[in-house]
């Protein structure tokens, strides 16, 4: 039965206002696939930035953090907004003004430009596998939220944000996104900062200093970053896979491609890198906060939603679970856009209806349709992955150790290489990925963190090898010239993305 206190009442009208402002975005798609893929390219800096953060602070980086902090101190909760926040750094440092500037509609048009059609797919499927495992780590979350509030059943509590996020996503494309990400991310922020100075001012009655003085030191101490046995491989690790990893991340570069101009990625990502951060301090020492006042809880993952109801006043402990509720819901949706985008734009019309079936090419209504149409099977996965494992956090890790054990060098070499070929970039993603899964089950949990570490490195080291081992036969340097070339409006909506591409002269 349906528990239904304030919590409750606010979490509904939250939900519906979000779902209502989603919907509304219906009208600006215009039937148009590129509108609804990456908003027309349209998108200013306020925008972007708010999306690029929104992406960052979701139930993974939130409420999974929390629990990472409760079970084994502040680096494991703080690794993944530290992540977060310097791959953001780095796309606006080094990717994001180049990748913007060639009007791309998904990630894996990249590698088709770059590297032609085997590699598109193979990316195509490594990047779909991870984001829906992205997706199922923020229904995970949003269904603790709300079981815990409602005192319903978990797989029902997955399933109502599950069915908003379809509804709204499926409605507006990108435009959804950016329009509830503007009120769900600041929420966020605003009430994790406001739970902290709660507890930090001492006004629960216990004065910050007990707190910290009376958890294992280890929780506090460098031990995290420079001891193995507290987990500093692991936590390292998840630096560097969200720190690098997320770089090669669907949704990320979704909003960096729907950015107006390469400048504006560029700010926006310093911006999304800026209000990324400013989360590190608050949601980690809730966590701690959740050792002192929670100790021996049976699900560390209802730390977050029990700290919100029962520790703090009502309007900063509705305005907790409402922003873990938000900013899954945004990250579900942005990560729910970019795989249904991906298997209509890379998949299905340009690998299998262009290259299998030697198909005309969709019309742009047609695309548009299979979009949305794509969404809701992979809802159900993530549905499905999510009611099967409910662990936020960990998810995060594991969706982008797998796209950056493979996907990570025959980006950045594809980028700034002009030797970079195609057989390198099928033997980066393949020989990564395996590596990275085979090590996954070899490697002994202390030493888990060591997976993350070596699989890009051998990836990257091999792309380099058979680049240069194969260049005579398939030279990188014809297909160098695409990170410059923009295709028209036309050609990049039918797929025919280097119809009018002229190789470059060896004299520039």
């Amino acid at each position: 039965m349906v528990q239904l206190n304030d919590y409750g009442i606010a979490v509904i009208v939250f939900l519906t206002f979000t779902l209502i402002i989603g919907l509304s975005s219906y009208r600006l798609v215009r039937k148009s696939s590129a509108r609804y893929m990456v908003a027309g390219k349209s998108l200013p800096l306020f925008f972007v930035g708010t999306m690029l953060a929104a992406q960052s602070i979701d139930g993974n980086a939130s409420l999974g953090a929390v629990s990472l902090v409760y079970q084994f101190g502040f680096w494991a909760g703080a690794a993944i907004p530290i992540g977060l926040a310097t791959c953001l750094l780095l796309t606006g440092l080094f990717y994001g003004k180049r990748l913007n500037q060639m009007s791309l509609l998904t990630l894996p048009d990249f590698y088709y430009r770059r590297f032609g059609s085997g590699p598109e797919a193979i990316t195509s499927l490594i990047m779909v596998l991870s984001f829906i495992i992205l997706v199922a780590g923020n229904f995970a979350a949003s269904g603790l939220i709300l079981s815990t509030v409602f005192e319903i059943d978990f797989g029902l509590a997955v399933l109502i944000p599950a069915l908003i996020v379809l509804a709204y996503t499926y409605a507006g494309g990108l435009f959804s996104s950016a329009y509830t990400d503007i009120f769900q991310t600041y929420l966020a922020i605003f009430a994790f900062w406001a739970a902290f100075v709660f507890f930090a001012l001492g006004f629960t009655g216990v004065q910050f200093t007990t707190v910290l003085h009376s958890v294992p030191s280890a929780y506090l101490d460098l031990s995290g970053l420079m001891s193995i046995k507290n987990g500093a491989l692991s936590n390292w690790a998840s630096i560097l896979a969200l720190g690098l990893g997320d770089i090669v991340a669907l949704d990320f570069m979704e909003r960096i491609f729907a950015s107006r101009d390469g400048m504006t990625a560029r700010r926006s990502a310093f911006m999304g890198a800026t209000l990324t951060a400013l989360i590190i301090i608050p949601i980690s020492m809730l966590g701690i906060m959740a050792v002192y006042f929670l100790p021996k809880l049976p699900d560390p993952f209802t730390a977050y939603p029990r700290l919100a109801m029962n520790f703090v006043p009502f309007p900063i402990g509705a305005l907790l679970l409402m922003g873990v509720l938000g900013a899954s819901m945004s990250s579900a949706n942005g990560g729910l856009l970019a795989i249904s985008s991906v298997i209509s734009r890379n998949l299905i019309q340009r690998d299998i209806m262009r290259g299998v079936l030697k198909k005309p090419a969709m019309r742009d209504s047609t695309l548009l349709l299979t979009a949305r149409t794509c969404s809701i099977p992979i809802v159900i996965s993530a549905v499905i992955l999510a009611y099967a494992i409910a662990r936020p956090g960990v998810y995060l890790v594991l969706a982008f150790d797998i796209v950056f054990a493979g996907a990570w060098a025959p980006l950045t070499f594809g980028l700034f290489w002009k030797k970079s070929n195609m057989p390198a970039a099928v033997a980066s993603l393949v020989a990564g990925s395996l590596l990275r899964f085979l090590l996954a089950f070899v490697i002994s949990s202390e030493l888990q963190g060591l997976g993350t570490m070596i699989a890009p490195a051998v990836s990257s080291a091999l792309f380099i090898l058979v680049a240069l081992v194969t260049q005579k036969k398939y030279s990188g340097y014809p297909r160098s010239g695409v990170v410059q070339y923009v295709p028209p409006e036309r050609d990049i909506v039918t797929g025919d993305d280097l119809r009018g591409y002229t190789e470059p002269t060896k004299d520039g």
